[in-house]
């Protein structure tokens, strides 16, 4: 009996997904748990798990850049062990026929999808790079085929893809995309995340009533206070080093907790508040913004809250995230201080009710009771749905924020 393989749903909202690399070629035994191929969605890399045992049989859809559509199917399972028919019946689907492959664009010949009939590089199946060297293969324009990888079991890494791109000759060097006319720049076409990120901002403008709430807080002590913690955990047993964003997630957490009206978002049957405190961190990629999730931060101290943003940043830069570590969350903080921006008012992230943006700290003239003096300040910025957060409940959330950064003892007792 033949077993379907389709294109499964990795998250909510998610409709499509592209094949980086089939691991099992047509022939090979199948048991349940293998890996059948690697599959990138606008969000991140995931692996395809078998659920079924038997022999792969036909692979439907090539690797390469077209995107099918979740459900459809993209190889066929023999249920007994065997070698593939030679000459298959063609799949009766009632829901929908099997994926035609289309003709790939005049700007990429080389990606077009051969029939079995036609060559095939063979590599193709057993070419092994980890997801995020694979992402910048295809912003850089960098052939995998033509590389051998430096790491583990020859396996092809990010650095590979930067060496390849720095020792490509200028005249070989191929362009990014096809020019759309003489003297009108160079097009470069969507990657599925980017084309997701302008769907949902568009959408969250456009449907959700948006006001924004600036704040300055003085950093004095919470600088002093970063400096004697990472002093001392630089000394203990197990050295960790804490940065301001860290800490600034820490405070948010709390401030939460102290205000929990603001965790609470917009639905048709009403306002739904939520029970804890799920921080969504905004982490750049090279091909846009992902936002993985601290699940509830309320209840982290700081050692934890620091390890698990690294450990979530990680996974984010290299297509690792699972849907559940990035749907969801109560609200968002995005930090661009790192940048040396000094303000600036984010877009909430549906169906979230608030994003909380933070500016660099930066030295100016304070007032200090009846004299000027040099301090430290950084500039927050709310961004809140109108019709779950007034002015005042963003107000007594920003106050708390401010309470926490300029009083950091506050957050480790």
């Amino acid at each position: 009996m033949d077993i379907e393989v389709v294109m499964p749903a990795i998250g909510a909202g998610t409709t499509e997904g592209r094949i980086l690399q089939w691991l099992k070629q047509s022939g090979d035994p199948v048991k349940v748990g293998d890996i059948l191929a690697e599959i990138e969605t606008d969000k991140a890399v995931i692996e395809l798990e078998a659920v079924d045992s038997g022999v792969l049989d036909r692979i439907h859809v090539e690797a390469g850049d077209t995107a099918v559509p979740v459900g459809d199917v993209i190889a066929t399972l023999l249920a007994e062990q065997g070698a593939p028919r030679e000459a298959p019946a063609p799949i009766a689907e009632p829901a929908a026929p099997v994926l035609a492959m289309p003709a790939p664009p005049a700007a990429k010949p080389a990606a077009a999808l051969a029939p079995s009939t036609a060559a095939v590089v063979p590599p193709a199946h057993r070419l092994f790079a980890s997801p995020s060297a694979r992402r910048l293969a295809r912003i850089m324009d960098v052939d995998l085929h033509a590389l051998t990888g430096s790491g583990p079991n020859g396996r092809i890494v990010r650095v590979d893809i930067e060496q390849a791109a720095q020792d490509r000759p200028a005249a070989d060097a191929r362009p990014a995309a096809k020019m759309p006319a003489p003297g009108q720049g160079t097009l470069t076409p969507h990657t599925p995340m980017r084309a997701t990120i302008a769907r949902r901002l568009t959408q969250s403008k456009q449907q959700i009533p948006h006001f924004y709430l600036t704040v300055d807080c003085r950093m004095d002590a919470m600088m002093a206070a970063r400096e004697s913690l990472n002093d001392r955990a630089q000394a203990s047993p197990d050295p960790v080093r804490y940065s301001l964003n860290d800490l600034l997630l820490l405070a948010v957490a709390r401030a939460v907790a102290r205000v929990p009206e603001i965790n609470a978002q917009w639905t048709d049957g009403g306002v739904l508040r939520q029970e804890q405190v799920d921080l969504s961190v905004a982490v750049a990629l090279e091909t846009g913004l992902i936002t993985p999730i601290l699940r509830d931060a309320g209840r982290m101290g700081l050692r934890e809250l620091s390890a698990q943003v690294r450990q979530l940043a990680d996974q984010a830069r290299s297509g690792r995230l699972r849907p559940d570590q990035y749907e969801g969350g109560s609200l968002t903080v995005s930090n661009l201080g790192m940048h040396g921006v000094k303000s600036f008012a984010a877009i909430i992230n549906p169906p979230q009710s608030a994003i909380l943006a933070a500016g660099a700290v930066m030295r100016q003239p304070v007032v200090d009771g009846d004299t000027l003096a040099i301090g430290h300040v950084m500039s927050l910025t709310l961004s809140a749905d109108h019709r779950v957060v007034d002015g005042a409940l963003g107000a007594r959330f920003l106050k708390e924020v401010r309470h926490f950064l300029e009083h950091p003892i506050e957050l480790i007792l």
